[in-house]
């Protein structure tokens, strides 16, 4: 059976950054949960140079159908010019907490194409 299910990771700089992003995508049923982790420390390369940074990680549980939501979303609210924003399927889990994610979040897509008009 095909995942209906994906959990999306989504770094973001500072807690007020975190705490909004989660509240916008768990208020607008875009996700049924978002787990924040403070303390993330990052190392990667940015324009030809290793950065180092603080982070705080964000686990954003939603329906694969969301997924082009959640990154126009992410986008439009994170002060990033290029944000983390990586999805791994959900292949299994608790059917309560599965039906529970379902029952929590949008069944279709409502957020409109990005100013571009690409889809992701």
């Amino acid at each position: 059976m095909a995942s209906l299910y994906t959990v999306c990771f989504v770094t973001a700089e500072d807690e007020k950054t975190a705490s909004a992003l989660a509240e916008g995508l768990v208020g607008g049923r875009l996700a049924a949960c978002v787990s924040v982790i403070g303390g993330v420390s990052s190392t990667y390369r940015w324009r030809g140079k290793v950065e180092k940074a603080e982070e705080r990680l964000l686990i954003i549980k939603t329906r694969k159908s969301l997924i082009s939501d959640v990154v126009q979303f992410v986008k439009r609210n994170h002060a990033a010019e290029t944000p983390e924003i990586i999805f791994m399927d959900i292949t299994g889990g608790s059917r309560d907490y599965l039906n529970w994610l379902g029952s929590s979040t949008l069944f279709t897509t409502n957020i409109p194409k990005d100013k571009t008009g690409r889809t992701f």
